[in-house]
């Protein structure tokens, strides 16, 4: 028997450092998800119809600071994590991956992380805030809650990042080299956070940063499609429905969100 995947909302975008918005994208892409255009078949041959339950939204309420907040969300997927079912979050801004990481660590032990964006997102702290968006793998891998980081559809950094890849042994596959990539294999499960901005505005413009140059869809669902080992959980996020046009990036992240499904299910 299938184990069941449990698909939890992270409305949080605090953390946002141009635009806000991504709250609503945890809610956008689960409907979509369920959207009666589609169907819950995966290209990989799962329904998931039986096994693809809708776990709610992380309780942020009487939470006074981000710091609790953050404690929240690590406590959702710690619990989620350990509760037999294998674990998918849909954001949400970047920095919820941070404490989502940190709970299901606790809950399954030891991974990979294959890390899809525009941005590596590894900043010490941005704008002051250490719980940003742009930072989330700085505090994963200062914490060593990561063996290995793969960021994925990186073309856009800055020198302090530069430095910061360098100091944490992140292996970055950048787009201006997307020719010349490796194929990928792992040794470890793996996790995997999508950051929809990794996609070219062409095939997500319903996200805050618009970064050309960018995978397309196809491309990324053939990384997720190859990956050679168990997935133990993934996040979507950066969805912005305030940007998106008639919905397509919110199919197009529910997309996603199946795709993954269905490599948790192997």
């Amino acid at each position: 028997m299938k184990r069941k995947i449990a698909l939890m909302g992270v409305p949080l975008d605090e953390n946002s450092s141009y635009l806000r918005g991504a709250a609503a994208g945890a809610a956008a892409a689960i409907e979509a998800v369920w959207c009666e255009s589609a169907n819950l078949w995966t290209e990989t041959g799962f329904d998931l119809g039986p096994v693809l339950e809708r776990a709610g939204n992380v309780d942020f309420a009487g939470t006074d600071s981000p710091a609790e907040r953050m404690g929240r969300i690590a406590e959702a997927a710690r619990d989620l994590g350990g509760s037999g079912r294998l674990p998918l979050f849909a954001g949400g801004d970047h920095s919820v991956t941070f404490p989502l990481v940190r709970g299901l660590r606790e809950a399954v032990g030891e991974f990979d992380i294959l890390h899809f964006d525009a941005h590596p997102d590894c900043y010490e702290s941005f704008e002051g805030n250490a719980f940003s968006h742009a930072s989330p793998f700085a505090r994963i891998m200062e914490q060593g809650l990561c063996a290995r980081l793969v960021s994925v559809g990186i073309r856009t950094a800055t020198g302090h990042q530069r430095e910061q890849r360098e100091r944490y042994g992140i292996q970055w596959l950048e787009m201006r080299h997307r020719a010349d990539w490796p194929v990928l294999s792992f040794s470890r499960p793996v996790y995997v956070s999508f950051d929809l901005d990794a996609l070219d505005p062409a095939h997500a413009a319903g996200v805050s940063h618009h970064e050309p140059g960018g995978l397309t869809t196809r491309e990324a669902l053939a990384i997720i499609q190859a990956i050679d080992a168990p997935l133990v959980g993934a996040d979507v996020v950066e969805l912005n429905p305030s940007r998106d046009r008639d919905g397509v990036t919110a199919m197009t992240a529910a997309k996603i969100i199946r795709e993954l499904a269905g490599m948790m299910l192997r």
